[in-house]
């Protein structure tokens, strides 16, 4: 059942989604917002050495190169100087200090599918691999066999999120009508079926 607008959680997945999508292109629009600020900041103090009157001093320059005014030059040439560094920046960060190996550490450690979360397709694997051992158990593997139904019980507490109702939706569109899974029962199923999402489809 989809969640009331008034729901705070509503808001908070909302607002995430927003913050998402702007993310996406904050690398590359932040690379070049930060180049020109730069580069129309420095400007004012090198300006002078691309004007008439400047002399002949050797960091003087003509008022044109091959008919394109100096100044258009001297903006470049400013802005990938800023590039250059920025990409320096980025090479100490990776080659020399290997400061994304802790990032991706931290990432993993914030990340819940990659600590105690399932997501649909680990869900169906790992709820197959558990069913086939336990299978082949015999009857004095009590112990195993009270691990191995845990271990179906994680999976079936994650049929029961918007995830596994994604996934459904979707294999019931692409593959026909999704079986009902052994580790899960009817009422999931029609659940994730009939769970609304509120994706933005404009």
């Amino acid at each position: 059942m989809d969640e009331p607008s008034g729901n705070p959680s509503f808001f908070k997945k909302w607002m995430m989604r927003q913050y998402w999508r702007m993310q996406q292109s904050q690398a590359v629009v932040s690379l070049l917002l930060w180049g020109t600020t730069i580069t129309l900041l420095v400007w004012p103090y090198l300006r002078w050495r691309f004007e008439p009157g400047c002399g002949d001093g050797m960091f003087c320059f003509d008022s044109e190169l091959f008919g394109i005014p100096l100044t258009y030059v001297g903006l470049v040439t400013i802005f990938m100087a800023v590039m250059f560094g920025v990409f320096t920046v980025g090479f100490l960060y990776d080659q020399v200090f290997s400061l994304w190996t802790e990032w991706r550490n931290v990432d993993a450690e914030r990340n819940p599918f990659a600590t105690y979360a399932l997501s649909p397709i680990w869900l169906v694997l790992f709820a197959l691999q558990a069913e086939t051992l336990k299978r082949q158990l015999g009857d004095d593997e009590e112990e195993m066999k009270e691990q191995i139904d845990w271990y179906l019980k994680w999976c079936k507490s994650y049929t029961e999120g918007e995830m596994f109702a994604r996934a459904v939706q979707q294999w019931d569109k692409d593959l026909g009508e999704t079986p009902t899974f052994w580790f899960t029962d009817e009422d999931a199923m029609k659940k994730a079926r009939e769970l609304k999402l509120d994706d933005d489809k404009n």
